[in-house]
């Protein structure tokens, strides 16, 4: 397990990045969901106001085995967080205790920033992510409900009273 190496994701990266997504969207019964591409991360991770930032982790011979996708955001109550969207192993390497090395990553990288928080989202069927989380000790929060509003499409709009 040693043998794996975690380090910043490159440009270079983002096509397997970009399928390691598309693997989790599978996973997550969502393919139809993924609407980015490997041109678009890119742009978005290496341009001039970069939207998110990636770790990689490699194995001795440059096999990318998993990644964790996150990017800083802000609450009022708690200051900057790091949220991390997406931490994903890939199937033949699961097993390996690299997801924890992952979030043991993106935790160090908060706390050397002097952030006071890292959140994320699991989905409640997920039960060997939970498993995993759940030995960090993380705060389940069962009360919030997710939103979304889709803007591409022109979201919805605000119902009118009568």
């Amino acid at each position: 397990m040693n043998e794996i190496r975690i380090r910043p994701a490159g440009p270079a990266d983002m096509p397997a990045v970009h399928q390691l997504v598309r693997e989790l969207a599978e996973y997550e019964r969502a393919p139809e969901e993924v609407l980015t591409s490997p041109e678009e991360l890119l742009a978005d991770g290496f341009g001039p106001r970069p939207s998110f930032e990636c770790l990689v982790a490699e194995n001795p011979e440059g096999d990318m085995a998993g990644i964790a996708l996150f990017f800083t955001a802000y609450s009022t109550w708690k200051g900057r967080v790091l949220y991390l969207d997406d931490l994903v192993v890939t199937e033949r390497f699961r097993g390996r205790g690299i997801g924890p090395m992952l979030l043991e990553a993106v935790r160090d990288l908060a706390r050397a920033r002097g952030m006071r928080q890292v959140r994320w989202q699991v989905l409640k069927w997920n039960t060997p992510a939970i498993r995993m989380y759940e030995r960090y000790a993380p705060e389940m929060d069962g009360e919030w409900i997710n939103c979304r509003l889709h803007v591409h499409s022109g979201g919805a709009q605000p119902e009118q009273d009568a």
